[in-house]
């Protein structure tokens, strides 16, 4: 992702805070981090969108819906940030 700064350098770990983009990036964002994951192995991910009005929820979950690769995913319990984080499974890669 470009920022008017330059690319923002995120880390792959398998968490993804959305607070710092704009909605209008969050599907691309979301896909490549996604697929990123995979690439490296990262089959559980969650994903930070914030509690706010539930746009941003609803843009992730419509969008992990459509993903072939996502296994399942679900709102994170109360220790990961609640009705804030979605938490998603993945399919590996195949070799």
């Amino acid at each position: 992702m470009d920022n008017e700064f330059g690319p923002i350098e995120l880390p792959i770990d398998g968490v993804l805070d959305l607070h710092m983009f704009d909605p209008s990036e969050a599907k691309e964002l979301v896909t490549h981090y996604l697929e990123e994951c995979r690439a490296r192995g990262i089959l559980e991910v969650r994903i930070i969108h914030g509690k706010g009005t539930g746009a941003m929820r609803e843009t992730v979950h419509a969008l992990l819906a459509s993903l072939p690769f996502v296994q399942s995913y679900r709102l994170a319990g109360e220790d990961a940030g609640g009705w804030g984080a979605t938490l998603a499974s993945l399919d590996p890669l195949n070799p």
